[in-house]
């Protein structure tokens, strides 16, 4: 069994460290390109959303190296990941590639047949080593998001441009190698302070924009433009509000035992929003809000086109806008995105941001949502 799987950010540092455990043949596919892309959208209904076309390109790019069996999630609610699944074996069954799948739903749907999904996975290395694989998983999931957090910090801050993203995409390497829980927490704390040095203590203070939105594309670089590090650059300080360490705290975890409660959400979106709607649609509205209260400069919201929970979230943003008197920008992503355009956008937002904070905008003229 030969396996691939689709990119979402650096994911797959996780997802490698627990096949590999199990004793799989495991194919990363190439990271998402614009021949990805290419290959997703000609073969993909037209319709559908940004991250399926990219994960039918990454599959395709996996079976090209020999992958024989793709492994991918569920879901549930109104958003369309739970289609995901079929629809790609789908259009690749239509293009005869005989590749089976491995689909990881929600245990609390069906735990019968969750059950009968793990079981494939557990064969070949046996309940040790799965129990291990998924400790090493964790520990990287953990150590690749305090190495982004800390790049975020100081991408605006440091003394030599680029810098984070070099010493950040060495670290992730570097972690890819390291296969035990003590080295993974070790090598992350020495990779955070030599991030951290890089910081220029006469640095200006930077902006701070919140990013909400569509999980995929905040998390995958190449959906988003590389939309974090193009802040960083722009001399701005990014919260990503998405964590995939909570969400699978959450929403598998807690969630499988009855202890996750969103109301937290439901509370902050109180007066316009009061139900889930699928996706992160409701939890951008309820984080934007948070945020806003917080004191950031602004709000980025990142969505996939045709995504129906952030479209309802993005018509309801701009009274929240209004309301607290911060600016939000929502992009919309597609096939069609050009670099261009978008840094134009960036560059834009961020200059009324930083006129907006030196006093050079009215604070009624400055909270808009540009779409």
């Amino acid at each position: 069994m030969k396996i691939t799987f689709p990119h979402m950010g650096n994911l797959y540092i996780a997802i490698e460290a627990l096949l590999s455990e199990l004793k799989f043949d495991l194919i990363i596919p190439p990271p998402s390109s614009k021949r990805t892309l290419t290959l997703g959208t000609k073969y993909s209904p037209e319709t559908i959303c940004l991250p399926l076309k990219l994960g039918v390109g990454n599959f395709l790019e996996g079976i090209e190296l020999g992958a024989d069996t793709g492994l991918m999630v569920g879901g549930r609610g109104p958003c369309r990941l739970g289609y995901y699944a079929a629809l790609q074996q789908e259009i690749l069954y239509d293009l005869g590639k005989e590749i089976e799948f491995i689909v990881l739903d929600h245990p609390k749907e069906d735990f019968v047949r969750f059950k009968s999904q793990i079981i494939p996975l557990i064969k070949a290395g046996g309940v040790k080593a799965l129990a291990k694989g998924l400790a090493l998983a964790w520990e990287k999931l953990v150590a690749v998001e305090k190495l982004e957090r800390t790049a975020h910090y100081v991408r605006p801050r440091e003394a030599r441009p680029k810098a984070a993203t070099q010493v950040l995409n060495r670290a992730l390497q570097k972690l890819r190698h390291t296969n035990t829980v003590g080295g993974i927490r070790k090598l992350c704390r020495q990779e955070c302070d030599h991030l951290r040095d890089l910081i220029d203590r006469n640095a200006q203070e930077p902006l701070k924009v919140g990013v909400v939105g569509e999980i995929y594309t905040i998390l995958e670089p190449f959906a988003n433009l590389d939309l974090e590090e193009r802040l960083g650059y722009l001399g701005v300080e990014v919260l990503r509000t998405v964590s995939l360490v909570q969400w699978l705290k959450n929403n598998l975890i807690l969630s499988s035992l009855g202890l996750y409660s969103n109301r937290w959400l439901r509370i902050n979106a109180r007066g316009y929003l009061h139900a889930s709607v699928g996706g992160h649609g409701l939890e951008s509205v309820a984080r934007t809000v948070a945020l806003a209260g917080q004191g950031y400069d602004g709000i980025i919201h990142i969505l996939p086109f045709t995504c129906m929970p952030e479209i309802v979230a993005q018509c309801i943003l701009p009274n929240v806008s209004v309301d607290y008197q911060i600016p939000v920008l929502s992009l919309v992503v597609d096939e069609h995105t050009g670099e261009t355009g978008f840094q134009t956008r960036l560059e834009a937002f961020v200059d009324l941001l930083s006129r907006r904070g030196q006093g050079g905008l009215q604070h009624d003229s400055a909270c808009i949502s540009w779409s």
